[in-house]
């Protein structure tokens, strides 16, 4: 059986991180260091549960320091962890061990759980002895344990009735599959399908659509602490866990296409001096269509799109089944990365050699600091396959791109948009968040052509340009 909620709203049960005075007996158990596991454990502790986070130190503080654009979130963490609301262990080597943690510890006279010497916390003498639910992020734990043993391992577990909730982006029918190994009956798997980078903590809190696959039907009511993000999910459907899996991969997949479709119309559009920006609007207006994901640009990176079109190739593959459009979504993609280095090319006729160039923004989307599958990546490396000497300003980006390439003559990070702008003979927009307003003025000072890969530019921004414009589907 399914069921739908949409535009729930109790505000007596909204939640709220700074008012959480009094925190429950049991203590949510969750396995993973990615971000998704990181915003859960934050979001949690912000509802009033304890957190056990077990993780690989060193991936978890790589991640934490990888996402430190996420600025609400991190501090909520720093606070939360000061406060050993949330208490981070390190993982180990097999699933037994943890378990036994919570099922075999010792405890004093007062009740009091006393922790083996792998502990990393010194405040573990007011542990709480129940759990609530345990929270695997399959992809965190695939290498450190075998799908074999962690399974036995929670088969053979004492705490049968407490839930056990599974994450990630697998193949098709995996997560229905390990679902059904596991012996108990409140088994549930929760896809981050409403989780946006940049605003992890927020739309997790209150995500737009929460999907919630179950092996027991109607089995939610198990899932008490969660409530308050069901509650406040401005959508949210629940069914049986290979149902929920297929629409992420279809939601994914879908995203994925409108990016490539609109990217193809964007090479018609400069066939016929049409503004492809200006379409796209239209197209949103046609509620049949809507707005969302009609943006031309290069095309769609991070680490979710390309993970579920990966996923779904190798699900079709094992089925005997060829997807076409899939094939395609993913070459037009790849190809579209390139497009506006060839633009860069053409205009100069070939002639680009030793030049300067600036380049704005390098993550793979506006918000965030992650460049995993952006476009900046090879454009670099084509710049610098000629001896391009490149500028570059990536104010949330920095820090990763610095740590990627390390020891590139040719790469200059820089702190300000304009700084060196003489020095450049063209302009790369590769992301611009909508607040960092672009002050033509100082980029008529020189006159130079930019090459904007995400279409940044208003139509009146372009109309005062005194320098050429080379968008993606638009140009002057």
């Amino acid at each position: 059986m399914s069921a739908d909620v949409t535009d729930k709203q109790n505000d007596e049960s909204k939640a709220n991180p700074l008012n959480n005075s009094i925190m429950n007996a049991s203590v949510c158990v969750l396995v993973g260091h990615g971000i998704e596991a990181i915003t859960s454990a934050v979001v949690l502790a912000s509802l009033g549960q304890r957190i056990h986070l077990y993780a690989d130190s060193a991936l978890l503080k790589q991640q934490i320091q990888q996402y430190g654009f996420e600025h609400h979130l991190q501090a909520l963490w720093q606070m939360y962890e000061q406060q050993h609301i949330i208490v981070s262990h390190a993982l180990p080597d097999n699933a037994d061990k943890l378990i036994q943690r919570y099922e075999k510890l010792n405890c004093d006279n007062s009740g009091d759980i006393v922790e083996d010497s792998d502990s990393d916390s010194d405040s573990d003498s007011d542990e709480p002895q129940t759990v609530a639910l345990y929270w695997l992020f399959l992809n965190s734990i695939q290498s450190v344990w075998t799908e074999d043993s962690w399974i036995t391992a929670f088969n053979h577990s004492h705490q049968q009735a407490t839930p056990l909730i599974m994450s990630g982006i697998e193949q098709l029918g995996r997560v229905t599959a390990l679902a059904q190994r596991l012996q108990r009956a409140w088994v549930y798997y929760i896809p981050f399908v409403f989780l946006q980078d940049g605003d992890a903590y927020s739309s997790m809190l209150n995500p737009s659509l929460w999907l919630l696959g179950e092996k027991t039907a109607d089995s939610s009511q198990h899932l008490e602490v969660l409530k308050p993000i069901m509650q406040h999910a401005r959508a949210a459907h629940y069914t049986d866990i290979a149902t929920i899996e297929f629409a992420r991969s279809s939601i994914m997949a879908m995203l994925a296409t409108r990016v490539s479709f609109m990217n193809e119309m964007s090479r018609l559009a400069d066939s016929q001096q049409v503004d492809i920006k200006q379409v796209s609007h239209i197209m949103g207006l046609d509620e049949r269509v809507g707005s969302s994901y009609l943006q031309a640009g290069w095309g769609f990176g991070g680490n979710t799109l390309p993970t579920e079109l990966s996923k779904l190739q190798q699900s079709s593959a094992s089925h005997s089944l060829d997807m076409p459009l899939l094939h395609s979504i993913m070459h037009i993609n790849e190809d579209q990365k390139e497009l506006i280095f060839r633009k860069f090319w053409q205009y100069f006729n070939g002639f680009i050699d030793n030049r300067t160039v600036m380049i704005w923004g390098g993550s793979y989307k506006t918000g965030s600091g992650r460049t995993a599958g952006s476009a900046i990546h090879p454009l670099l490396a084509l710049l610098w396959s000629y001896n391009i000497r490149t500028l570059v300003y990536s104010d949330k980006a920095q820090p990763e791109l610095a740590a990627l390439y390390p020891q590139q003559p040719l790469l200059e990070l820089i702190a300000s948009p304009y700084q060196q702008l003489n020095e450049a003979q063209a302009i790369f927009i590769m992301s611009w968040a909508p607040q960092d307003q672009l002050d033509i003025a100082k980029i008529n000072q020189q006159a130079m052509p930019i090459f904007d890969a995400r279409n940044a530019l208003t139509r009146r921004q372009i109309n005062h340009l005194v320098g050429d414009y080379m968008g993606i589907g638009r140009s002057k």
